[in-house]
């Protein structure tokens, strides 16, 4: 099972103080880069795998998808997403990513934002999404980048010309990190980018983009803070098609 480190009280506090928990999709740094991969949703029958507080759901009814199946782990975060849903054609449901069963051929697209780092099997998990797909289907998912992902400690440093240093190390040893990000003992899983794009190749996507995401000059000056993403990646972003 999946660690459900959402429904902690302290974590789930933090987390939703984020923008992108505050302003939704616009809240997002990435959000116009991931906009720009994602196929036509009209008529389209979606899940959305890790929904949160349902933001991207809501989004897709507005571009006309049909239906949207929104999955999620933690019940305080369909909780938001269900309280600010008013759509007969959205649906939320309790599940684990770990153990998830979708019925075969019963989507039209896939989406998953910021939540396959913390699956151990991604292999399975992938298996099961090709499966629930229709032929000519496009899945787009964003996960934390490989690089961000593989330090015991992912902090910035400085050297001694004052410039910032990532702490790049086991970068090759795939395998669960443990760190503290709003609560302590957060559980993610590391895997290069390597064995990402080869998981989904093997088991029968085709890539059809893929993004180290970088903010935009325009996005550094409306917001300095973004200075320091320009100087490792952060959020890999992914769309393949069955």
């Amino acid at each position: 099972m999946a660690q459900n480190i959402y429904d902690r009280s302290e974590f789930f506090d933090g987390y939703s103080q984020l923008p992108r928990s505050v302003h939704g999709l616009d809240g997002a740094p990435e959000w116009a880069a991931i906009r720009a991969m994602l196929p036509g949703l009209d008529g389209k029958r979606v899940v959305d795998l890790g929904c949160g507080f349902g933001w991207f759901a809501r989004w897709a009814r507005e571009q006309g998808a049909v239906h949207v199946l929104g999955l999620d782990l933690s019940e305080k975060m369909l909780e938001r997403a269900k309280s600010a849903t008013n759509d007969e054609n959205i649906d939320y449901k309790i599940s684990d990513l770990e153990q998830l069963a979708l019925p075969e051929g019963a989507f039209d697209f896939a989406y998953s934002s910021l939540a396959f780092h913390y699956i151990d099997d991604f292999g399975k998990l992938v298996a099961t999404i090709y499966r629930a797909l229709t032929p000519g289907a496009r899945f787009v998912f964003t996960i934390e980048h490989p690089i961000y992902m593989a330090p015991v400690m992912p902090a910035w440093s400085r050297d001694g010309d004052g410039r910032r240093i990532w702490p790049l190390e086991s970068y090759s040893v795939e395998g669960p990190r443990k760190t503290d990000w709003f609560a302590k003992g957060v559980i993610k899983h590391h895997r290069t980018i390597g064995t990402t794009l080869n998981t989904l190749i093997n088991l029968g996507f085709s890539i059809r983009h893929v993004q180290e995401w970088a903010p935009t000059g325009e996005q550094v000056t409306e917001n300095p803070g973004l200075l320091e993403e320009l100087d490792r990646p952060m959020m890999l972003l992914i769309s393949v098609q069955k």
